[in-house]
């Protein structure tokens, strides 16, 4: 077991799935004591969610929500039955977002992806995340100490005092965003700084292209990245594969044409939505606004989980049309109202002062009384006209776009 964290991240994928479905009405059960919970899920028994399919009938809460919905009922929009006395720590992300930690040695699952990338007990880590308000630099922290790390709260900036604490503690794990792992780098070099000590990073927060990788690896430093986000903790994580994020343990990823709660085939890039298991803060279908892909077949570190290609841009496409807005859940109801078609990317242009709109869809029976029946149908939806245009299956780009907007301007 000395390159894997537990058994349960090799067991036969059935098995998994099982196990977690096994738990999901519990854990229904959880939620729906709760009023936010008890009203969204009015009528649905947890006995008979015992399945993807079953889980998919469930409505889908959007994280761009939570803001509006915890506004109007202070601190948690009554998602969380217990108070805010009965957590470890309580924390505000922009939104704001109002996010409580369970008092548990590893709350935000973060050991895990620590250990995939080199984390080991004894190791000293310095964390750059921020400690400060937001669940950052303890989402790491926890993690690393539940692995028996020793920890350094430096978080981000003081690239001097950094320098000082570096000099001193001789850390050899590195946890924070990519980009302020290459200022300490490039501080160093400029300023003499011994900073060696340095040997493997988990980094998180910024794009990390495969050549700052790179440029990391010929310091010396083995860095791997993590998906993970403030309400959530650890989502997926990279391994010594390097083949794209195996999902973590102890949770529920789908992945959903954006603007529905419909699941997408395997390969085809889709909104992440995650449902968790923690019975004092559960989360029920969130969707995160961002876009993956599952990878098909299990990686060749031996981690049998889900694998998903990392982010791929932002769902979250809405776009203003003649002054008026058009979002990802029209598009999607017109493919609800049209079955014959497959995916659907509305574009966005101009021509001359005007913009234009054209609803370009696969379909494998392209006829003019359908072109007609669906620009009817966009008119109705969006309150807008556009013209519509037709692929073969498999023609539209698969990047999870549903709204292109490709007007220049001038």
């Amino acid at each position: 077991m000395a390159d894997h964290y537990d058994a349960l991240e090799t067991r036969d994928p059935n098995e998994r799935e099982a196990a977690l479905f096994a738990r999901l009405p519990e854990i229904l059960r959880h939620a729906i004591r709760s009023p936010a919970y008890a009203e969204r899920l009015k009528g649905i028994d947890p006995a008979g969610i015992t399945s993807r399919e079953a889980l998919a009938a469930l409505p889908v809460l959007r994280k761009a929500e939570l803001p509006g919905l915890q506004k109007g009922a202070l601190p948690f929009g009554g998602f969380v039955a217990g108070a805010p006395g009965s957590f470890g720590r309580l924390f505000t992300s922009p939104g704001p977002i109002f996010e409580p930690e369970p008092d548990a040695a590893d709350p935000w699952r973060s050991a895990r992806g620590l250990f995939a990338a080199g984390f080991r007990r004894g190791d000293v880590v310095l964390n750059t995340f921020s400690y400060h308000l937001t669940p950052g630099g303890f989402i790491m922290d926890s993690g690393a100490r539940a692995l028996g790390c020793a920890v350094i709260p430096a978080g981000p900036g003081n690239t001097e005092q950094q320098f000082e604490l570096i000099e001193a503690y001789r850390p050899v794990a590195y946890c924070g965003t990519p980009d302020f792992l290459k200022i300490l780098l490039d501080g160093a070099a400029a300023g003499g700084r011994d900073i060696s000590s340095l040997r493997r990073a988990l980094v998180s927060g910024a794009a990390f292209p495969k050549s700052l990788q790179e440029e990391f690896s010929s310091k010396g430093i083995e860095a791997y990245q993590a998906y993970a986000t403030a309400d959530l903790g650890f989502i997926a994580h990279e391994t010594s594969a390097r083949e794209g994020l195996v999902v973590n343990e102890d949770i529920i990823v789908e992945i959903v044409r954006p603007g529905t709660g419909d699941p997408v085939p395997e390969g085809e890039v889709g909104e992440i939505v995650v449902t968790t298991f923690d019975p004092h803060h559960p989360f029920i279908r969130l969707a995160l606004g961002d876009l993956t892909a599952v990878m098909a077949g299990a990686s060749p570190c031996g981690r049998t989980n889900m694998r998903i290609k990392g982010w791929m841009g932002r769902a979250d496409q809405a776009t203003k049309v003649k002054g008026m807005f058009v979002r990802p859940e029209q598009v999607a109801e017109i493919g609800r109202r049209h079955p014959e078609l497959g995916r659907l990317r509305l574009i966005v242009t101009r021509e001359g002062e005007t913009d234009v709109m054209t609803l370009a869809a696969e379909t494998a029976t392209p006829s003019d009384d359908l072109a007609a029946a669906v620009g009817a149908t966009l008119l109705s939806v969006a309150k807008l006209k556009g013209n519509v245009t037709f692929a073969a299956p498999g023609g539209l780009p698969n990047d999870g776009k549903v709204i292109a907007d490709e007007r220049k301007y001038d």
